[in-house]
Order: structure tokens, then sequence, then C-alpha cells
């Protein structure tokens, strides 16, 4: 069997087994890739998900590496991956022990950190806002500058992302994100960053977000997303990304080119990266740029295509990458979009009315709802999570915006009010 023939093996890294874990799954089965999946689960019990994978804690660096080196033994492995920023950092691990093209250990742990990604922009000399970091319970330092946004230094999604304008609303907010900080699912991640607030400049201007590829160092971006509502706080929720738009096509070449700089002066250097910017009166600001697809479902929202035409999910093309036998894919002609729909208040989801509706209105693609009855719902700047994911395509982003909004307005979502425990409850 010749070498190109032979099938390869790829290790994936996860924090859990959702959509995007069945995604390459699915895309290992059209390749006929060998996917080994290791996720953040208890050793103690015998395959729970029937998935096969190495049980690791990504807590333990030097513990997870030896557990999937283990696992993975003397046999070849020809790529990694990594879903989730905390994933990232034991693909670079492995990689760099093994001799795989992947990011940098270090390029990975700063696309889970902000200050260390700040940290190596100023080094590199590029735009960083500036800032400080302090302990969860601190006071506010001197010389703080207003607007100013404070948000715990690993976490993501905006969850506990807070604009300030004054020193009264920056204690406010270093009180909330403190408090944020105690969650469970926080504190379950055993790490010391967790503890900690980043308090930085609030950068004023239009947000984008880019997925892209890097190849050792080259980088390509696959999409520029257009982040069309406002996000200028007090909280920031993303709820849309559309491409492309009249501001993508205006912009889209000098967020590339900052995104490019910033991937390389972290230490991005194989494989993917998804990025978020913002456009301010004195250029591209990147905000971050993680060793990571998209988050969630919304890679759906790509349409990309090989040179034959063939549709080419993100999953697929990512996981060819990772064995040397990537495509040059491109979006499809039109534009699309994905809503990612917020939480309209907190409390307990009852029922949700009129996704057949939704799913009806012209230029839906899809409309899947991730929240279940029972859960309990909490809004930003504490919620960690959506209700659910719209996916439009059109003619162009006017097409997919008014598809997005059509298809929001049939849903309704039943919340209702949390019991407290009583006594006798217990």
């Amino acid at each position: 069997m010749s070498d190109e023939s032979a099938r390869r093996r790829v290790l994936l890294c996860a924090t859990t087994t959702g959509y995007q874990t069945r995604m390459f799954d699915e895309a290992a089965d059209r390749l006929g890739v060998d996917l080994v999946l290791a996720s953040d689960r208890c050793d103690r019990l015998e395959d729970p998900w029937r998935d096969r994978a190495i049980p690791v804690r990504f807590h333990d660096d030097a513990g997870a590496h030896a557990a999937v080196d283990a696992a993975l033994g003397p046999a070849p492995l020809h790529g990694v991956l990594a879903v989730g920023d905390r994933p990232a950092v034991l693909a670079a691990r492995v990689a760099e022990a093994r001799g795989l093209p992947w990011h940098t250990v270090d390029g990975a742990r700063a696309g889970r950190d902000k200050w260390r990604f700040r940290a190596a922009q100023r080094a590199a000399g590029l735009t960083a806002p500036q800032g400080f970091v302090v302990e969860a319970g601190a006071t506010t330092p001197e010389g703080v500058r207003y607007p100013c946004v404070a948000k715990p230094l690993v976490l993501s999604g905006s969850r506990g992302v807070i604009r300030a304008d004054t020193p009264a609303a920056l204690t406010a907010a270093l009180a909330r994100v403190a408090a944020i900080l105690e969650a469970g699912d926080v504190l379950d991640l055993r790490d010391p960053a967790a503890r900690q607030i980043l308090i930085e400049d609030y950068v004023e201007g239009h947000e984008f977000a880019v997925e892209g590829l890097m190849t050792h160092g080259a980088f390509r971006a696959l999409a520029v997303f257009d982040k069309p509502e406002p996000l200028a706080g007090p909280f920031f929720e993303e709820t849309i990304y559309v491409t492309p738009t009249a501001r993508t096509r205006t912009d889209g070449a000098a967020v590339v080119a900052a995104v490019t700089a910033a991937a390389r002066a972290s230490g991005l250097y194989h494989g993917p990266v998804h990025a978020e910017c913002r456009m301010s009166a004195s250029g591209v600001v990147v905000l971050e740029a993680a060793a990571r697809p998209i988050g969630g479902l919304c890679a759906r929202a790509l349409r990309l295509r090989d040179a034959r035409g063939e549709e080419w999910p993100l999953e697929q093309d990512l996981l060819a990458h990772a064995i040397g036998r990537g495509r040059e894919v491109t979006l499809a002609p039109g534009a699309t979009g994905v809503m990612m729909v917020p939480i309209p208040r907190a409390g307990v989801l009852r029922a949700v009315d009129g996704v057949e509706a939704a799913r009806a209105v012209a230029g839906v693609t899809e409309v899947t709802v991730t929240a279940n009855a029972g859960q309990i719902l909490q809004t930003l700047p504490e919620s960690a999570s959506y209700l659910g994911f719209i996916f439009a395509q059109g003619g162009d982003d006017a097409d997919v915006l008014a598809a997005l909004a059509g298809a929001h307005a049939c849903l309704h979502f039943t919340i209702g009010t949390v019991r407290p425990l009583r006594r006798e409850d217990a």
C-alpha cells in the first residue's frame, strides 16, 4: 500500500462530544481517516459515551499529554486538531513531541489567555489595548482609563465581559465578574488564570470575526464575518454573523492583514485560526486569535466549495489540512449568515414554539434549538450559551438579515421563573 493511500490517523482534542465532534467523525469517514478523540472526562469509567476516547484532564497539561502518548503508542500519528481553547494546548504539546506541524504551545496558550495574547502583540510592535490584570476581589488599580472593559482572563463567548465608563461602574463590574468566576463550571477548570480579571481600554469600532487556516506560517482567510449589530456594551452579546457585506468588502483586506500579523506574533503556525477584531479610528485592533475553529454550530454558516464545485464542510477542510491533503476552497456565491438566538430573560425554559414556521421563512436553511425544556437560562454577562441557531443564505447580506429576523420573529420561548428551593423540598 502506498503512503498516499494508507489510512491516516489524527488526534482530535475536544472538551465535549457535541456537534463539532460528530461533524469531525463524519468528515473522517468521508476522507478515510482514523480519528482518535481525547476528551476531558473521568478515567475510571469505561468508555461511558462509547466513543473510545482517551480520558484526559485539561487542567493537567503534563498528565494529559502522558495519557495521550500512552494511549497512542508507537504507531504513527499524522495530524492533530482541537475544538476549544484548552484542548488546543494539549494538541500543541502532542504535535511538538511528535514533530507534527501545528501551532506552538505558546501560541495555543495565547489564544486562551487574553493577557498572554496582548503581551505577544505588544512585543511584536502591534496595536493592543493597554490594561491591567487583577485577582478576583481586588480593588481597582490606579491608572485605569475610561471607558474600559473588565473581562475574565480565560472565559470565552463574551461571558463576563462588561464595559465601564466610570470608576463606580468599574467597581460594580469587577464584583459581578468575580461572582461569575465562582460559578461551578469555572471552578471546575482548576485554572489559576480563571481567578484573574483583565481591565483594558475599550476599543471603539465595528467588529469582525475571521475564520482561516495557517499553513506553515502562511495565513489564508476562509471568511471575514461582519457583526452588523452594534457591540458597544455594557454587555457584548454576539448575535449575528454574516458574510460578505459592504463592510467586509471595504475593510476585509485590512482585517485579514492584521489577523495574519497577530497570529504570527502569538505563535500560531499551522492549523485553524479563529480571530475577533475591531476596525478602530486608528486601524484594525485584533482582540483574539485562537488556535481553533469557530465554536458551536456556527461553522454551518460557511458554505465552502472546492474547484470542482463540491461542498466541503469546514470540519472536512480542517481534517484534510491536518494530514496534508487540503484543497483550495472558496465561499459559495451569495451571502450566508447565522443568528445565535439570544436568551431574552433569565429563568427556566418551559417550551419552544414556532420552529416549523421559522424553518419555512424564505432564505432560512436551518433552525436548531439547542436549549432543552427544563434548562435554567441566564442572560449575559453570566450566560455561557444561546437558545439555538438560525442559518440563512441569499443573494446578498440584506436577504440574509431579513431571513434571520423573520425566522427569529416566529420563535416563541416560554420561560418560567426559577422557584427557590424551600426547606421542605430539601
